[in-house]
């Protein structure tokens, strides 16, 4: 089987008018508005916003997201899902403190543009930092409740999916397993994020989020084969997350250094990515070997040789990536084989 991976240089804002193939997911961290180390670049963007009248500039830091979101639409199938990892902002201007939230803002925009709201996901990731509390202290009422975690907001467009009606094997070999069912869809996910120091990137850092989350929600919402976009590539979490997933990938980034990072990331990926499959089917025999201790599984996995839960994984394929290649340089398209 093989994948393809579209890296295109320039600004998201600009999606819609991109000559790209449609897509079946979207998986995207969006600059989050009103948080500090955002604000040059929403500046950048829109001249008018002015820090000092708060809510005005979070709305028109939004109203530049918002020609993202439509670009995402007319790209994106009928009944492919959106998933935009988002956290609020906290911050005092002009002497008073505020919260920002985003995930309102944001979903009332997905319904605006006729989207159904499905199930959010909270993703917490505790902070140990002594100074974490804001306020006065021991002493009500002015202290703050501190954030510790933020939302993974999942949208689809129109109704289901008609396509998958003829792709009936291709979904059986995209198939998780049980027990990664269980935590993967649950509605509190707990993992630690990726703070990343780029020297050579033209942004000092990028506060990207771990592996495990765009690979989870690919797996969950997308099957081999399908094309997931990221219109905030960043340095191409995404990406990898799809090229291990042994699906297709579109990044937008508009960071001439962060698009030459991830084309070595992906680049250099293979052994990487054996190892992430390796761990996968390696956690899995370690559960079966658990639980056939108090219960029998009856199932049989057909190409791993392992048991499984249900009957649902008998057609499961973790597909063994191979080799990548680069085969074109404006827009990179680097193409991936697995056995």
């Amino acid at each position: 089987m093989r994948t393809e991976h579209i890296i295109h240089e320039t600004d998201a804002r600009s999606l819609g008018s991109l000559d790209i193939p449609q897509v079946h997911l979207v998986v995207t961290s969006p600059p989050y508005p009103m948080i500090e180390m955002w604000d040059e670049v929403f500046m950048k963007m829109n001249g008018e916003i002015v820090l000092s009248r708060p809510i005005e500039a979070f709305e028109l830091m939004n109203r530049e997201l918002d020609k993202v979101w439509e670009g995402v639409d007319k790209h994106l199938i009928e009944g492919g899902i959106v998933c935009v990892n988002i956290g609020n902002a906290t911050r005092s201007v002009n002497g008073s403190f505020s919260m920002f939230p985003s995930n309102v803002r944001i979903t009332q925009k997905f319904m605006d543009m006729g989207y159904t709201v499905l199930p959010e996901i909270i993703w917490r990731k505790q902070s140990t930092a002594p100074n974490k509390f804001m306020g006065s202290g021991m002493l009500p009422p002015n202290a703050y409740i501190t954030q510790e975690h933020e939302y993974i907001l999942i949208f689809r467009k129109g109704g289901m999916r008609q396509d998958l009606k003829t792709m009936v094997d291709l979904r059986r070999s995209s198939a998780y397993f049980w027990e990664e069912r269980n935590i993967w869809f649950s509605d509190l996910w707990q993992m630690t994020g990726s703070r990343q120091k780029l020297k050579n990137a033209s942004r000092e850092r990028s506060a990207a989020f771990p592996f495990e989350l765009p690979f989870r929600l690919i797996n969950m919402f997308s099957i081999k084969g399908d094309r997931v976009l990221d219109p905030f590539m960043g340095t191409g979490t995404t990406s990898l997350a799809a090229l291990a997933s042994c699906r297709s990938s579109i990044g937008i980034e508009l960071s001439s250094d962060l698009v030459g990072i991830t084309v070595d990331r992906i680049q250099n990926s293979v052994e990487e990515v054996q190892r992430i499959r390796a761990a996968r089917l390696d956690k899995h025999r370690k559960f079966v070997e658990t639980r056939q201790q108090t219960k029998e599984i009856k199932h049989v996995a057909e190409f791993h040789k392992m048991p499984v839960v249900t009957n649902q994984e008998r057609m499961i394929w973790i597909d063994e990536l191979e080799e990548v290649s680069k085969i074109q340089d404006s827009p990179v398209i680097i193409e991936a084989t697995y056995k």
